[in-house]
C-alpha cells in the first residue's frame, strides 16, 4: 500500500511513463518491461479520449507519440487505438497502441504490489477524468497503491478534499491555481515532486518539516542519483531505471556485508 512509502529507508525507483529510455512510452511494453526490471512504482498520465474513455497519455495531442495529428480529445477510444503509438520510437516497436486505464489495471493484476503514480493532466474536463480514474482503480481494488499527481493545485485539492486520495503536488511556481498559506494546496499535498534543477538538501528539509514527503524527477545518470540521496529524496521518478537500480543494490550489498 502507498502508505508504506512513509516509512522507506531506501531508494523507491518509480519508472516515468513506464521504462521511457528503452521503450516507447506510456505503453504496456514500456510498463511492463520496468515492472519486470524491477520497478517499485509505475508513473503515467491520463486524458479522457472524446468519448469519455480514460487513456494512457502525456500530451494534449496524439502528434509527438503517434503517427496521427490533433487532439487526442477530438477522438473516440477507438479512433485512438487505429493509430501506431510506436513506430515514432523504433520501427520494431510498430504496431503498440495507445493503452486505455482499463487495460493497464488488467496487465496489473499480474503485479499486485507495483504502486502507481497517476498523473491527471491538466485540461477543462480534469476533475471528471480524476473522478473516473479514482472509481475505475477502486473498482479494480488497487486504489491502495496509487498517488495521484497533478500540475493543477485545483485537480490536487479536489482529490485530497472530495476522494481522500494521497496527492503529489509540485514546488508552487510550476503549479497552475497554486494557494498560499494555512489551508492552501500545501495542506493537501502528501508529497511533492521536485526537479533536479530545483532540488537542494534545503528544500528537502523544508518539506520534510511540513510533513511532506520530498520525492525527485529526474535524476537519470548516476551522478544525479548520489546528488538526490544525498538532499535526502529518496523516491526518484525516473525515465532510465538503470542507475538508480544499481546504486540502490551496491547500497544493500554494502548494509548486508
Amino acid at each position: 500500500m502507498i502508505e508504506a512509502l512513509q516509512e522507506q529507508q531506501g531508494i523507491i525507483v518509480a519508472a516515468h511513463r513506464g521504462w521511457k529510455s528503452a521503450f516507447p512510452e506510456n505503453t504496456l511494453l514500456a510498463f511492463q518491461q520496468a515492472i519486470e526490471l524491477g520497478a517499485d512504482m509505475l508513473e503515467f498520465d491520463l486524458r479522457f479520449s472524446k468519448d469519455r474513455v480514460i487513456m494512457v497519455i502525456h500530451d494534449e495531442t496524439v502528434d509527438r507519440t503517434t503517427n496521427g495529428s490533433g487532439k487526442v480529445s477530438d477522438y473516440t477510444m477507438e479512433e485512438l487505438k487505429q493509430l501506431d503509438a510506436g513506430g515514432w520510437f523504433g520501427k520494431v516497436y510498430e504496431g503498440l497502441k495507445i493503452p486505455t486505464l482499463e487495460e493497464l489495471c488488467d496487465l496489473l493484476a499480474s503485479y499486485p504490489d507495483v504502486l502507481l503514480n497517476v498523473e491527471i493532466k491538466p485540461s477543462p474536463d480534469a476533475k471528471e477524468v480524476a473522478y473516473a480514474a479514482v472509481s475505475l482503480l477502486r473498482e479494480r481494488g488497487i486504489l491502495a497503491n496509487c498517488v495521484f499527481t497533478s500540475f493543477d493545485a485545483a485537480v490536487i485539492t479536489h482529490l485530497h478534499d472530495v476522494h481522500a486520495c494521497k496527492t503529489q503536488g509540485f514546488p508552487g511556481q510550476l503549479m497552475s491555481n497554486y494557494i498560499e498559506g494555512p489551508g492552501g494546496t500545501l495542506s493537501k499535498m502528501w508529497a511533492v515532486g521536485i526537479h533536479m534543477k530545483l532540488l537542494t538538501p534545503q528544500l528537502v528539509q523544508e518539506y520534510r518539516e511540513q510533513g511532506i514527503l520530498p520525492w525527485c524527477y529526474s535524476p537519470d545518470d548516476e551522478q544525479q542519483v548520489y546528488y538526490a540521496l544525498g538532499c535526502g529524496s529518496l523516491l526518484m521518478t525516473v525515465n532510465n531505471p538503470l542507475p538508480a537500480m544499481r546504486i540502490r543494490e551496491r547500497l544493500l550489498t554494502l548494509a548486508n556485508a
